[in-house]
């Protein structure tokens, strides 16, 4: 198993993060290109001749110019196996993309140059501190007008408690971005964009007196900034960056392919590699291990033609071969891998073998859930994926009840999926379920969805219900007939979630029924230190 462990040395599994509309398509896209894995770099709004993005598929997502599904790319750099996974870049699917960090050793988090640290990013920055994740921050967008580079590093360590250490400074002020000087070291890079910035940047390397000659005082005040820099200390230190402690930062533009090629050699330089993953009982599982991975996403309909069904895989230990048959955690039963893929938008590669930190692509994965687990020789669990705390509520009701059938095929599939947590209850029947959702736009692509694939419109009836807590069968009888709440089953996992209208009607009714077993669920905003769960 030495090649394994061999091999995993040379993976680089992350994901990019960031606000909506700060770029991370564009910056995904940027990536490929740079690793030749595609030919000519998109943008989410393409113009002229420029192309939309491969990443971003569904008609939704070209029609808002947001990110909504997410994308496993993997391609080779400097010989070494990234496995870029994209996310989803708007706020209501802030679920899926905690799933995709379950998968991932690093994170890029992308910061728009003029607006900072906004709240998107924020809330996916925690989840990276609650999984440990080290981040690297890029500044993008430096050929806009926007905010001082200092006043956004010292945003950065404010906001986020980490220690900005800059590995590359801009040269010229936002909106005038000529190249960046490295630190250390001094070498100074100067970009020129190429037509339509749809191919990789010209880097032109230039003497300090170059710099000073060419650029004036733009040369002048960042060796100044740099001194600072350097005066405070502000340097890498890998401990610390692998410890949450601190963050690289680099600036650039995604959109002209400006300093991204710095951003993927520092991925080689610093970026952690796969490590044995902790189980269920908290044991590491070693790399040279037999295979085992995780389930971090399931996605269906990718490719219209075909209505299949992917499961997206991380693997953890071992050796991954197509055609292997592993053994399902959940259930105990094999699973045969003939059909394994990497997936980016919808073009597909065949996987014949992965490697610890690889994502690997199952097809017709129908038994499969996020967060199961996928193991060949000594039986193997690892810890479940949580789901996040819905917020939203309604109920869901076929329009044509001739296509009933349909109708429950479908909420089935993206029930299994986790576009949405689906919730039943004997009084409402399976005709109308109760959607739950992090953020409303997950109610229009279950419509989407369902139209478009299965042929099944819906309506839908909002609930005045804002609040959720697990709860347990003692407490749901004591909560029934209770105005402004109901408990209802999810159906992935049969939990008992009790709903209400607001948190202060919650309250109310603790006082009201002493002993209510209401457990927050994660990334639950309405929960507080003195909740009941």
């Amino acid at each position: 198993m030495r090649d394994v462990v061999a091999e995993a040395a040379r993976r680089r599994t992350f994901a990019v993060i960031s606000h909506p509309d700060a770029g991370k398509s564009t910056m995904t896209e940027a990536l490929a290109l740079h690793a030749s894995a595609i030919t000519q770099a998109g943008a989410v709004h393409g113009k002229g001749e420029r192309r939309g993005v491969t990443s971003d598929w569904m008609e939704m997502e070209r029609a808002r110019g947001i990110s909504i599904t997410s994308a496993a790319l993997r391609f080779e750099y400097r010989d070494h196996v990234f496995n870029l996974v994209d996310t989803p870049g708007h706020a209501d699917f802030s679920e899926d993309t905690y799933r995709v960090l379950a998968a991932v050793d690093c994170a890029v988090m992308l910061i728009d140059a003029a607006k900072g640290m906004e709240p998107q990013t924020l809330k996916l920055f925690e989840v990276c501190r609650h999984r440990r994740i080290p981040v690297i921050t890029f500044v993008n967008k430096w050929d806009r007008p926007g905010r001082e580079a200092l006043e956004l590093l010292d945003e950065v360590e404010e906001r986020t408690g980490l220690r900005p250490t800059p590995v590359t400074w801009p040269l010229g002020v936002a909106g005038d971005f000529h190249g960046v000087v490295e630190r250390p070291g001094g070498r100074i890079v100067r970009y020129t964009r190429t037509p339509g910035g749809a191919t990789r940047a010209l880097e032109t390397e230039l003497s300090p007196g170059q710099a000073a000659a060419e650029l004036g005082a733009d040369w002048t005040r960042a060796d100044e900034e740099r001194a600072l820099l350097d005066a405070i200390g502000a340097d890498h230190d890998q401990k610390r960056f692998e410890s949450h402690e601190s963050t690289p930062v680099l600036f650039g533009a995604a959109l002209t392919n400006f300093g991204v090629a710095r951003l993927l050699d520092l991925m080689v330089e610093l970026a952690p590699r796969p490590q044995a993953r902790l189980d269920v009982r908290e044991r590491p599982r070693p790399l040279a291990a037999p295979m085992s991975g995780l389930v971090f996403k399931v996605q269906a309909n990718m490719d219209p033609a075909h209505r299949d069904r992917i499961a997206f895989v991380r693997v953890c230990s071992g050796r991954f071969e197509r055609g292997m048959v592993l053994t399902h955690a959940a259930t105990g039963r094999p699973f045969a891998t003939k059909y394994a893929q990497t997936v980016f938008g919808q073009e597909r590669a065949t996987v014949d073998e992965a490697y610890p930190g690889d994502v690997v692509g199952l097809v017709n994965a129908g038994a499969l859930r996020p967060g199961d687990t996928l193991y060949e020789g000594p039986a193997v669990e690892f810890p479940p994926i949580p789901s996040f705390a819905p917020e939203h509520f309604a109920v869901a009701r076929v329009r044509d009840s001739g296509k009933s059938k349909r109708f429950r095929r479908g909420i089935e599939q993206l029930d299994a999926e986790g576009v949405v947590q689906v919730l039943r209850s004997p009084a409402r029947g399976d005709q109308a379920p109760v959607l739950a959702a992090v953020g409303p736009m997950q109610f229009e692509v279950v419509r989407h969805r369902l139209a478009a694939e299965f042929g099944a419109e819906i309506s839908l009836d909002r609930l005045d219900y804002s609040v959720a807590r697990v709860t347990d069968a003692a407490s749901a009888e004591r909560l029934a007939g209770q105005r402004g709440a109901e408990v209802l089953t999810r159906g992935y996992d049969g939990a008992l979630l009790a709903l209400f209208a607001d948190r202060w009607r919650m309250r109310f009714i603790q006082r009201e029924i002493s002993g209510l077993v209401l457990r927050p669920l994660i990334a639950d905003t309405t929960a507080e230190p003195a909740d009941g769960g």
